[in-house]
C-alpha cells in the first residue's frame, strides 16, 4: 500500500500493439531536464499550468564519463525490510531493485517484459505451464550458483511463509498468486475470502469448516452472521520444478493473465538459497511498527547490479557488482540517505551532499526551476484514495458515503497540491491501462452532500480520519495539507472530523491496512505491473480489513476477470468492477500523481520508470 509504494513499476512505455486492456498504447516517458527558463507559474499547480508534454528539455551538460563514482540519493523514508520478500513498500523496494533480480525483467525504454534472470520463456495453451530458460553463468553475491534449483527453493520459501511472515496485504507472492485466500468448496465461481489457511499444504489438499459473511451488498443493511461452510484453497499457485539446472518450470491452477508482467515485481527478487539459511530467513528477530524483523532482512543477498554492504535506518550503503551478467556501470558506490522533509532533501541536494532525490514536491519546484537544476518526471501510474472503513457503524450508510463523495473538490486539491499534469481519478485503474470509467460520477456538489446527510442518521458524531506525518509518497507527496484541505470539506458540509496523524515510520502502514481506526483514511497505491489487476485485485480482491467492504459478488467478478484473455471484453469487464466500486465507495478515488526526480548537473542520464523501476548501474554521472 506503494508496492506495490507494489511495490514498484516498469520504465516509460513505447508504443504497444497490444490491444484491450493496455489501451494499444503505453505512455512515453516524459523526462524534464534544465528547467532555470521555465515559467514557475507552469509548475506550481495553478489552473492554467503548462503540462508536462509542454515543458521544455535541454540537453545534458559536456562533461568527461568516468567510472567508479559514487552515487547518493535522498529518499523520504526508511526502508521497513531488505526482504524482497516480506517487503511491501517502495522505499525498500527502492533499494532491494539494486541488490535482487527477478526472472523477468523490465525493457528501460519500452517498459514491456524483458529478459531478466529468464532469458527466455514459454506458456502452455491452456496458461497453466510456464517454462523458464534460465541464464547461464550467474552467481549470488555469496558465490552461489544461481540455477533452477535455487528458484524452486525461492518459489517453495514464498509459498510456505510461516503465519505472520507471508500472505501479508501488498508482498508480491500473496497479490498476484493469492495463495492464503480460501474459498467456499461448492462454489467455483465464489470469490476468495480473507481467512488465512494455517498451512499452504493444507489449503492446497483439503477443506476445511469456517465462518463466513454475508454479502450486505452494498446498502442492504449489516452484515449477519451465516452458518459455516466448507472452504477450500483460492491459490493460484500449483507447484513448480527444476526441469534441468536451467529451465524452471512453474504450473498454476488457474490462469493468471498478467502473471509474466507480474513477475517483474521487486517482491519476487531471487535470493540466494544459502543465505536464505545462514540468516534464517523464516524466523523473526523483532518487530518494528509492526513490520517483523528478521536476519535476513538484514543481510540481503542477491544476483543483482549493487551487492548490500551495510545500512542503519538513516542510510545504506551498496558496492558495484563486478561480475553482474550486464556490468557497464561507472557507479561504483551507492548511498540511500534518509531526508523525511521536502526543505532538507532540496539542501542537501543544493549543497552537493546528494545527487538526486525522489518526491519533489510542488513547493521545491520554485527553488528547482530557479536553481537551474533537473526535474525528471515519471508517466503517471499510482493511485491516491480517501479511505472507508466500514468497521465505523456511520460509514456503512450508503447515504453518509456519498455525502462524502460530493463534498470533495479533487480539482481544488490537484491544483493545490500536485506537480502540474496530475488528473483527477474517476477510477481505481489508471487510464493507460485502457479500462473505460463508468457513468457514475460523484462530483464536487456541497449542496448536495449538505442534504444527503441531513436524510441520513448521521448525527454529527465524530469520525475519525487518520493521515500519515513524514513522508512523502510518490500517490501523496505532502499529506498534512491534503488531510488539512480534505478534512475543511467534510467539516464544511456537516462532518465531524477526528483527526489521527501517525508518524509514517510509527507503523501508519499497519495500522491502516489492519483498520486500527476506523474512519476515513489517505492512502494510495503505486502500480507495480501494466495489468488492471495489479490495481483492483490488490486494492479489492478479498475483504481487506483497510476497508471492511463485503461483497463476494465482486470478488468473484474480480477473479473472472483475472483469467480472461486480453482484448475488449477483459476491459469492459474491469469496467463493470468499477462501476461497482463507484456506486459502493469503499474508498473515493482522488487523483492520478505525478511523481519527480530531481538531480543536480552531475546526474547525465537517470533511468525514470512510473513503476520506481529504476537500477543504478544505469544511472550515467559526470565529473
Amino acid at each position: 500500500m506503494e508496492s506495490t509504494d507494489f511495490p514498484q513499476d516498469p520504465a516509460g512505455r513505447g508504443p504497444s500493439s497490444r490491444p484491450g486492456v493496455d489501451g494499444g498504447r503505453r505512455p512515453s516517458r516524459r523526462t524534464v531536464l534544465g528547467l532555470g527558463s521555465l515559467a514557475v507559474a507552469g509548475l506550481v499547480g495553478c489552473t492554467k499550468a503548462t503540462t508536462p508534454d509542454q515543458m521544455p528539455t535541454s540537453a545534458a551538460p559536456s562533461a568527461t564519463i568516468v567510472k567508479n563514482l559514487e552515487f547518493r540519493f535522498g529518499t523520504p523514508a526508511s526502508p521497513a525490510t531488505l526482504d524482497p520478500a516480506l517487503a511491501a513498500d517502495n522505499e525498500s523496494f527502492r533499494i532491494t531493485r539494486q541488490v535482487f533480480e527477478s526472472l523477468v525483467g523490465v525493457d528501460p525504454d519500452t517498459g514491456a517484459p524483458a529478459p531478466g534472470l529468464a532469458t527466455a520463456w514459454n506458456v502452455s495453451d491452456d496458461g497453466l505451464t510456464y517454462t523458464f530458460t534460465l541464464r547461464d553463468g550467474v552467481t549470488f553475491h555469496d558465490g552461489t550458483e544461481f540455477n533452477a534449483a535455487a528458484v524452486v527453493f525461492n518459489f517453495k520459501r514464498w509459498a510456505n511463509l510461516p503465519d505472520g511472515l507471508g500472505g501479508q496485504p501488498g508482498q508480491a507472492f500473496e497479490s498476484v498468486f493469492h495463495h492464503h485466500e480460501v474459498r467456499p468448496a461448492d462454489d467455483d465461481a465464489a470469490a476468495p475470502d480473507t481467512k488465512s489457511a494455517t498451512a499452504s499444504e493444507a489449503a492446497d489438499s483439503g477443506t476445511k469448516d469456517q465462518g463466513t459473511t454475508a454479502d450486505a451488498g452494498d446498502d442492504l443493511g449489516p452484515s449477519k452472521r451465516v452458518k459455516k461452510v466448507k472452504t477450500v484453497s483460492a491459490s493460484y499457485y500449483q507447484t513448480c520444478r527444476a526441469a534441468d539446472r536451467r529451465t524452471f518450470v512453474l504450473t498454476l491452477k488457474k490462469p493468471i493473465t498478467g502473471l509474466i508482467e507480474a513477475l517483474t515485481l521487486p517482491g519476487f527478487g531471487i535470493a540466494s538459497p544459502s543465505a536464505l539459511r545462514k540468516y534464517k530467513a523464516d524466523e523473526a528477530i523483532g518487530d518494528d511498527a509492526g513490520q517483523i524483523v528478521t536476519r535476513f532482512g538484514q543481510h540481503p543477498v542477491g544476483t543483482g547490479p549493487f551487492t548490500y554492504l551495510r545500512g542503519d535506518g538513516e542510510s545504506s550503503a551498496l558496492a558495484a557488482n563486478t561480475d553482474h551478467w550486464r556490468h557497464r556501470t561507472q557507479i561504483g558506490k551507492a548511498s540511500f540517505h534518509v531526508l523525511r522533509d521536502p526543505a532538507s532533501r532540496l539542501l542537501a541536494l543544493r549543497r552537493g551532499t546528494i545527487a538526486a532525490y525522489d518526491m519533489v514536491t510542488v513547493g521545491e519546484l520554485r527553488d528547482l526551476v530557479r536553481q537551474g537544476q533537473q526535474v525528471l518526471q515519471r508517466d503517471p501510474f499510482s493511485i491516491l484514495y480517501l479511505g472507508v472503513n466500514r468497521a465505523n457503524p456511520l460509514l456503512k450508510e450508503a447515504s453518509i458515503r456519498r455525502a462524502m463523495a460530493h463534498a470533495i473538490d479533487r480539482q481544488k486539491l490537484i491544483d493545490s497540491y500536485f506537480i502540474a499534469g496530475t488528473k483527477e481519478a474517476k477510477s481505481f485503474v489508471p487510464p493507460s491501462l485502457g479500462v473505460p470509467d463508468g457513468p457514475t460520477y460523484y462530483g464536487y456538489d456541497p449542496a448536495k452532500a449538505t442534504e444527503l446527510l441531513k436524510d441520513s442518521t448521521y448525527a454529527g458524531e465524530s469520525i475519525p480520519f487518520s493521515y500519515p506525518l513524514n513522508v512523502n509518497r510518490a500517490y501523496l507527496p505532502l499529506p498534512e495539507q491534503i488531510y488539512a484541505m480534505l478534512s475543511a470539506q467534510l467539516t464544511a458540509v456537516g462532518f465531524n472530523i477526528e483527526p489521527h496523524p501517525i508518524d509514517w515510520e510509527d507503523g501508519y502502514l499497519d495500522s491502516v491496512t489492519n483498520g486500527r481506526i476506523p474512519g476515513f483514511h489517505l492512502l494510495g497505491w503505486n502500480g507495480g505491473y501494466r495489468d488492471p489487476d495489479n490495481f483492483i485485485g490488490t486494492l479489492f480482491g478479498t475483504t481487506s480489513a483497510e476497508f471492511n467492504y463485503q461483497s463476494p459478488g465482486l470478488r468473484a467478478k474480480i477473479v473472472a476477470a483475472r483469467s480472461m484473455p486480453n482484448g475488449d471484453p477483459r476491459a469492459t469487464a474491469y469496467q463493470e468492477i468499477g462501476e461497482q466500486l463507484t456506486q459502493d465507495i469503499p474508498a473515493l478515488p482522488l487523483a492520478y500523481p505525478i511523481s519527480a526526480v530531481a538531480a543536480n548537473e552531475t546526474v547525465l542520464r537517470y533511468p525514470t520508470s512510473p513503476t520506481l523501476d529504476e537500477p543504478f548501474d544505469r544511472v550515467t554521472l559526470a565529473t
